[in-house]
């Protein structure tokens, strides 16, 4: 009796086992397909953690031109697209802006790195407007001299086509002046976005952007009409 009962157990064993090894793989592959559909992507991530800039109903419809590379990839082509966008100078520079990073519906024509975000974004009198990105704008950026022309060159001709405020751009990143973008393009220098109406300027980071509290007797705090606009 003994002997039978061992021998029904060591076959129950068996078969548990073998159901085992059978469903184990199909439940691992249940497992990770839950996990990917559960866990949000980077640039889902991006978006939510973004501070966003709702449209004000009362904003008009208007056919914004998003500048993203061509399907050909032989530069930069205006893409409509429908907006509600503020006359606001600043507030409607964010929105477009906001709007480029999101990037087309083809992912292979962006332009700037999905995990790129605008922190800020300030319009001085005279039209120079200071964009601060965030660290994904310099680290994702491919690196050379034509990838980084060309996320430069859509952000200023989307901005040109939009906001005829700004006449001139300076991008900082996470609120530093960069020697480069990724290793190649000067991030020093200012970027003309409406040549017809663009004056030379000078331009000085310190006065511009200096946090509250923290400018020298060299540099006194620019008087209220010359500070910077930001919303």
């Amino acid at each position: 009796m003994k002997e039978r009962w061992r021998t029904w157990l060591l076959v129950g064993l068996g078969l548990a086992v073998v159901v085992a090894a059978i469903y184990f793989p199909y439940l691992r592959r249940r497992v990770k397909t839950a996990a990917k559909i559960q866990q949000p992507t980077e640039e889902q991530a991006r978006r939510e953690l973004s501070p966003s800039n709702p449209a004000n109903t009362s904003d008009p419809l208007v056919k914004a031109r998003m500048f993203w590379a061509s399907p050909d990839q032989s530069g930069l082509a205006p893409i409509s697209v429908e907006l509600a966008l503020s006359p606001d100078p600043v507030l409607r520079a964010k929105q477009v802006l906001n709007t480029l990073l999101a990037g087309p519906v083809d992912s292979e024509l962006r332009t700037l790195p999905p995990d790129a975000a605008l922190l800020a974004f300030y319009l001085l009198p005279d039209g120079t407007a200071i964009a601060d990105f965030s660290e994904a704008l310099a680290t994702s950026t491919p690196s050379g001299i034509e990838s980084e022309q060309l996320a430069v060159d859509s952000i200023a001709r989307t901005l040109d086509a939009n906001v005829p405020q700004v006449k001139r751009l300076k991008i900082l990143i996470h609120g530093q002046e960069m020697e480069t973008l990724a290793g190649h393009l000067d991030l020093t220098q200012l970027f003309v976005v409406n040549s017809k109406t663009a004056q030379p300027a000078s331009f000085s980071l310190g006065a511009a952007v200096k946090p509250p509290g923290t400018a020298s007797a060299a540099n006194a705090p620019a008087s209220k009409s010359e500070r910077p606009r930001q919303r």
